[in-house]
């Protein structure tokens, strides 16, 4: 579920939706890696002015995968 929260944050907020793919890696200490792939024309979408946006996209995933007992925590790649 909290990649799909991740999916539907990221697909809202970019010109390319079709083009968002979230990725889940499990650490070794059991959390969630999820990494967040867009358009590159998207990517300032994504982060947003000093990486507000990123950090409120952040926010919201790790309040998620609190809610289901988990630790999650994303990573934006290029």
């Amino acid at each position: 579920m909290t990649a799909d929260v991740l999916t539907y944050l990221a697909k809202s907020l970019v010109d390319h939706p079709d083009d968002v793919e979230v990725t889940a890696v499990t650490e070794d200490d059991g959390e969630i890696v999820l990494e967040l792939r867009v358009n590159p024309e998207d990517m300032g979408k994504v982060i947003g002015k000093r990486g507000r946006t990123a950090k409120a996209i952040r926010t919201m995933v790790k309040a998620a995968a609190t809610r289901e007992g988990s630790s999650a925590s994303v990573e934006i790649v290029e």
